[in-house]
């Protein structure tokens, strides 16, 4: 005969949900609560480096444009550290590049971006050198736990070529859904880029 629970039944998990702009980017969700509100522009005018824009959109597995995204990245400075202090590589340190940035999508037109420079190629823990990239953090109403990949840089084909993590990505062809393609608009260089969730062209993810 089953015993019965003293204790209460654990709660049903659920996804970020549709508040979820609230608490982490409020001022884009209208509440202005924060005396420094998080932002998608990383740069200053003393920050060092190629000023860029990272424009992308979202879509789920039917296809469809998701307006409610929101995205974290994390990148290094030009010379290719990253501002933190377990980063002891030789690139120098930038005091006006925090390299950390949070933007939700526009609702009308899906698009999500971001102010930053372009980073420096870093040195990775096995004494590799890796091809210029951006990490992407994703949330949005559906998925339970946030997920992450990376951006990488057109114009970069030769270090894309030997990058120790790209090279890890199969088939090959999988590659491309990690690739930004640059472009200019008004005399500004905007990396364009687009996050497939489910799909044929599935962007690759990574369990970090």
């Amino acid at each position: 005969m089953p015993q019965p629970l003293n204790y209460l039944k654990e709660t049903a998990s659920q996804t970020a949900g549709p508040y979820v702009h609230i608490g982490l980017i409020p001022a884009m969700a209208g509440f202005d609560i924060f005396e420094k509100n998080f932002s998608n522009v990383l740069v200053t005018p003393n920050t060092q480096g190629e000023r860029i824009t990272l424009e992308g959109k979202v879509f789920d597995g039917s296809g469809s444009l998701l307006r409610d995204v929101l995205l974290e990245i994390w990148q290094a400075n030009a010379a290719g550290r990253y501002n933190h202090p377990a980063d002891r590589s030789v690139g120098a340190l930038d005091e006006d590049f925090r390299g950390w940035g949070r933007a939700g999508s526009d609702f009308e037109s899906g698009l999500v971006t971001f102010e930053t420079i372009k980073p420096g190629a870093i040195i990775d823990k096995a004494g590799r050198k890796c091809a210029p990239y951006v990490n992407i953090w994703i949330v949005a109403r559906g998925i339970n736990i946030g997920l992450n990949t990376r951006l990488y840089f057109s114009d970069e084909e030769a270090a894309n070529a030997a990058d120790p993590v790209l090279n890890l990505v199969e088939p090959p062809l999988r590659r491309k859904t990690l690739i930004a393609t640059r472009g200019e608009r008004a005399g500004k260089v905007v990396y364009s880029f687009t996050i497939n969730l489910q799909g044929p062209d599935e962007t690759v993810f990574f369990d970090v």
